[in-house]
């Protein structure tokens, strides 16, 4: 049987001497903060069911004897797809899982499928079909009903046997370097809580907007995403996208003017009217180097070259098309990008001989 924890006495004394690899993964809610909230932590020691601890995040302590266990690096966390749930350990448990073997990267190395789900994934190695009842449970309440219970243990039930099956296909591919570059920088991004740089070009209506405009939505978006993070609210809550585009379009250069926009807005956050106001007008540092926000006007000839090339390197390596690199991808390098991120390391090894020429 499983093991419900919920004091971290008991919780430190199952860990204390921990195997050299453990399944984990996690139930979260983030529907009214910006941060997860950490309702629930399965952690599988081993294959069976005796070996799974469903951890109770929401008791005192607990995150805090929880920690050694995430930062011991002679212990391998296999984890399925866990970019969130990293950033909910990062916030809550003050560390991150490492080092890491994510099995849906490995699956997609393997050439198993590009983003295929955990339930998927088990049946594909193990033959085992999950069920799928409890994904939109409410994780904060108490108790949890047995199907819950059942659910969660099910998440890392099967890990073990899915690193097993996974770790001997990447060494019979000499993989193993590529899963590993991949998730260090899985774990640098959850590490990172700066938000992303250029978060406009994230924003369709962006592209409608001249260069100064651009510049002032960029000034917006980037006080927002602190907002959010200071105040643990959604980012929608602080300053919505219509809005954030309606401010930056106009050059609003008095406040009255501004005061006028933001009273005709029925989702106007009125309370922060002043810092929203300097944030709109203060330039920022490096604001003169932030990418432009482009429509279809890119060479579409070049960019179907390059498309084509990734499919060839792609097919001649047995991976999906989309793990080498994506539209945006490479619409960022047509673009002057670089060689940056996800297109360092192993894939700019396969890919650059092909798409140097094509650039």
């Amino acid at each position: 049987m499983t093991h419900w924890i919920d004091t971290p006495d008991a919780l430190r004394a199952r860990i204390a001497n921990p195997p050299p690899a453990i399944g984990l993964d996690t139930e979260f809610i983030r529907e009214r903060t910006y941060w997860p909230q950490l309702a629930l932590v399965q952690i599988a020691l081993g294959e069976r069911d005796d070996d799974i601890l469903l951890v109770d995040p929401l008791k005192p302590g607990m995150c805090e004897a929880l920690a050694p266990l995430l930062a011991d690096a002679s212990v391998l966390k296999l984890m399925h797809s866990p970019s969130e749930d990293l950033v909910a350990f990062s916030h809550a448990c003050k560390t991150l899982p490492a080092p890491l073997f994510d099995t849906q990267a490995a699956a997609a190395l393997c050439g198993l499928g590009s983003g295929l789900g955990y339930q998927k994934l088990v049946q594909a190695v193990t033959g085992v079909e999950l069920a799928k009842g409890e994904t939109r449970s409410d994780w904060l309440r108490r108790p949890l009903s047995a199907a819950q219970l059942d659910y969660a243990a099910d998440d890392v039930r099967h890990l073990h046997a899915l690193h097993r099956d996974l770790q001997a296909r990447l060494a019979a591919t000499g993989r193993e370097a590529w899963l590993a570059e991949d998730s260090e920088r899985q774990l640098a991004n959850a590490a990172s809580e700066d938000g992303e740089r250029w978060p406009h070009l994230a924003i369709r209506s962006a592209q409608f907007l001249d260069a100064e405009g651009q510049r002032r939505l960029l000034r917006l978006l980037r006080w927002r995403d602190a907002q959010a993070r200071s105040s643990d609210r959604p980012r929608s809550w602080i300053l919505d996208n219509e809005l954030a585009v309606a401010l930056a379009r106009q050059k609003l250069d008095s406040r009255l003017r501004f005061d006028a926009l933001l009273d005709g807005h029925p989702k106007s956050p009125r309370s922060l009217r002043t810092p929203l106001w300097e944030a709109l007008t203060a330039p920022l540092a490096d604001e003169a180097k932030a990418p432009l926000a482009r429509g279809d006007d890119r060479d579409k000839k070049q960019l179907r070259a390059m498309q084509e090339a990734v499919a060839a390197v792609a097919a001649e390596h047995g991976l999906p098309e989309g793990l080498l690199a994506s539209r945006k991808l490479l619409e960022a390098l047509q673009d002057g990008g670089g060689w940056f991120g996800p297109l360092g390391g192993w894939r700019r090894r396969l890919l650059e001989p092909r798409l140097a020429p094509l650039l």
